[in-house]
């Protein structure tokens, strides 16, 4: 694969999941009701709606950004859990929306790989 196509597939995947997760985080900040009745229904508290959203987004920040290869390993390991807890909650929560982080977390890891062959490894920058 030519390092133009490795560039294209990591600002595709990288803007697709960029563009949910600032989604995500405005809805979860302009309509927090009903965010956290959802949060409630899966069994979540609904403290962590707030600071969801605001961790979202700065994990945005840090995986474009590319400032900090320590800050952007947490913000794809954050995302990465994220991810991981939505798809467990939905499939046991048997409502059928597991689909959306099924595919958050495809773009997500196609992402991280990408990112460490066009910006080079994360921990060693």
């Amino acid at each position: 694969m030519s390092p133009r196509t490795e560039k294209w597939i990591f600002w595709i995947s990288t803007g697709l999941i960029s563009a949910m997760m600032l989604g995500s985080a405005g809805m979860y900040l302009f309509n927090t009701e009903e965010v956290s009745a959802e949060f409630s229904r899966l069994g979540y508290p609904t403290t962590v709606v707030i600071p969801l959203a605001i961790a979202k987004i700065l994990a945005v920040l840090a995986i474009i950004s590319n400032q900090s290869a320590w800050l952007k390993e947490w913000a794809y390991a954050g995302l990465f859990f994220d991810f991981l807890l939505a798809t467990q909650a939905h499939g046991l929560a048997g409502d059928g929306w597991f689909g959306p982080s099924v595919v958050a977390t495809i773009l997500l890891l196609t992402s991280y790989y990408f990112d460490n062959k066009v910006r080079g490894n994360a921990l060693s920058s």
